[in-house]
């Protein structure tokens, strides 16, 4: 069974989330030739004041 951890910053809507996991889940299936029902999708949540990109938090970006 497969297990994808997606981590990404905090704020988007949950159909948005919605729309990845099953974008996701019909690609690995493809792939991996196995059932939806197999597929497991971890989504961490980042608070943008614990994620930085070039030394610069995300929360101080504008």
């Amino acid at each position: 069974m497969p297990t994808l951890h997606i981590e990404l910053l905090e704020g988007r809507p949950a159909e948005k989330k919605r729309e990845l996991v099953q974008a996701l889940t019909e690609r690995t299936c493809e792939v991996l030739g196995c059932q939806p029902g197999a597929v497991d999708i971890i989504l961490t949540e980042i608070r943008k004041d614990h994620w930085a990109t070039g030394g610069v938090l995300w929360s101080e970006k504008t």
